[in-house]
């Protein structure tokens, strides 16, 4: 069985990472920062390139593609550090009223007319919501209002997912951030990423997300297939990719003399970014829970003759 990304999703994906790259960088964080956290010609690009409706069926107006091509696009969401409710609306809300069979909003959606707040009981608010009391994030780029909502477990599922895959997507932007400043920051007269500790750290956090993203595409294929072990690995994903960003950001920090924590470093948005989804559709205590649960129960059966099953 082959697992590889198959040449078309590779070609998305890196169209896509281009296009973020050129309209979403460091800059235009700063700018959002000092402004009103958004601006409408950021969304309208999203749309002029069709991420709305990636997973909208055709006859809707999207491009009618899965979970699988999705999860890639979110981690370079994250990448960015996308302030647009994209992921939420697109990777998370269409899939799940499909599910429902709600099709009633799919064509606002892919032409970028609605976008769909996601409301559930395990978190205490909503981002990008139009109601209700405003929160302050940890992420000065979110948008809260205080919410709730029902309970459904494939909202959970998706959400912690594709906000797997954004922490994967943030790990990798703060480790080349790192990368970058340990061969211009210089100490006794050479550049700090000569030093063999901070190679060995840099190396660990790189080894920690390259191991955290099969994790997540291996969820994203089991959503998409609508297996019953789909929430543990889920689950497993989320913690995976959840210590993998927690690890950057605290390296990454370090390598920056400690200045990562200033609002002078640019790094600080990926950091609070982290935080920020880091306990967000559920934490980790949450999620270890679920794959305890899993494997001490016999829910999930482990070893080498089920890996593949």
């Amino acid at each position: 069985m082959d697992f590889r990304f198959t040449e078309d999703q590779l070609l998305l994906t890196e169209s896509v990472r281009d296009y973020l790259a050129a309209i979403h960088g460091q800059e235009v964080l700063r700018r959002l920062d000092q402004g009103d956290k958004r601006d409408p010609a950021i969304w309208q690009g999203l749309v002029e390139m069709g991420l709305p409706g990636l997973l909208v069926p055709e006859e809707h107006g999207g491009l009618g593609l899965n979970l699988v091509d999705a999860a890639p696009i979110a981690a370079e969401c994250g990448r960015c550090c996308l302030t647009e409710p994209l992921v939420d609306t697109a990777f998370v809300a269409v899939p799940w009223l499909l599910a429902k069979g709600e099709y009633s909003q799919m064509a606002a959606i892919a032409a970028g007319v609605v976008k769909y707040p996601l409301h559930h009981s395990i978190n205490p608010w909503v981002a990008d919501g139009s109601d209700g009391e405003a929160l302050t994030s940890v992420d000065p780029l979110r948008l809260l209002v205080r919410g709730g909502g029902g309970d459904d477990p494939q909202l959970l599922n998706l959400a912690a997912l594709m906000t797997a895959a954004q922490l994967v997507g943030i790990a990798d932007a703060m480790l080349q951030q790192a990368v970058e400043y340990a061969k211009i920051r210089t100490q006794f007269g050479q550049p700090v990423g000569a030093f063999q500790a901070i190679k060995h750290q840099l190396a660990n956090c790189a080894v920690a997300i390259e191991f955290a993203k099969p994790v997540v595409w291996r969820a994203a294929a089991a959503m998409q297939d609508g297996l019953a072990s789909a929430p543990v690995h889920v689950s497993h994903a989320k913690v995976a990719a959840t210590d993998a960003a927690m690890l950057t950001a605290e390296t990454a920090i370090q390598v920056h003399g400690a200045m990562g924590y200033t609002y002078e470093v640019d790094l600080h948005f990926w950091m609070k970014r982290s935080w920020a989804l880091a306990g967000a559709w559920g934490s980790r205590a949450f999620h270890l829970k679920r794959i305890d649960e899993a494997v001490l129960g016999s829910a999930l059966q482990i070893g080498p003759q089920a890996t593949f099953a």
